[in-house]
């Protein structure tokens, strides 16, 4: 009794140690919830889908959609674009500027590549592009509407929610941002 006790105990420590060893060390990238990364003078927190960054002393953030803010060249303050969840009711944005939806999975890795893109250059979308981050998984009716038959795929829409352009392989925000029409 007390050889298999200590035999269990063994096999316990010793798995725990090795999942402690083989967890990935850099946990900017695995923090859920509340995230924080750090890149030199450049801090950038996101909290429960809003995100703040801190730039040269100047803090920019998006909440729920709201455009973040980005400081030109010549020191003006100008509106980014904006990377929120879809709802119908946004499709409106497309009279003032350009709405991409992104039929993203949470299991897709390129989607999550794309998604961490997005999320790390908030201010580099344009200030008239509004990407809306679509549920591939829960989105039938819209997966019909627009022929999506594979997630990471972009479909550019009117305010009416008219199709204008479809494509897939955007690996990054700039490709995205390369192929709205």
């Amino acid at each position: 009794m007390n050889k298999t006790f200590i035999l269990v105990a063994l096999v316990i420590v010793l798995g725990g140690g090795a999942l402690f060893f083989l967890m990935p060390k850099d946990t900017s990238q695995n923090m859920q919830g509340d995230a924080m990364m750090e890149k030199t003078d450049d801090a950038m927190m996101q909290k429960d889908g809003d995100a703040m960054m801190e730039k040269d002393g100047e803090v920019m953030m998006q909440k729920d959609g709201e455009a973040m803010m980005e400081k030109t060249d010549e020191g003006a303050m100008m509106s980014a674009g904006s990377y929120e969840a879809y709802a119908p009711e946004k499709l409106a944005k497309a009279q003032n500027g350009d709405v991409v939806l992104f039929f993203r999975a949470a299991w897709c890795p390129t989607c999550r590549a794309l998604d961490a893109d997005i999320r790390a250059n908030l201010g580099a979308i344009p200030a008239n592009v509004t990407i809306l981050d679509v549920n591939y998984d829960d989105s039938t009716a819209l997966k019909q509407k627009y022929g999506v038959t594979y997630q990471h795929t972009f479909v550019q829409v009117d305010a009416n929610g008219n199709q204008i352009a479809k494509w897939t392989k955007s690996p990054t925000l700039a490709s995205l941002v390369s192929n709205i029409k």
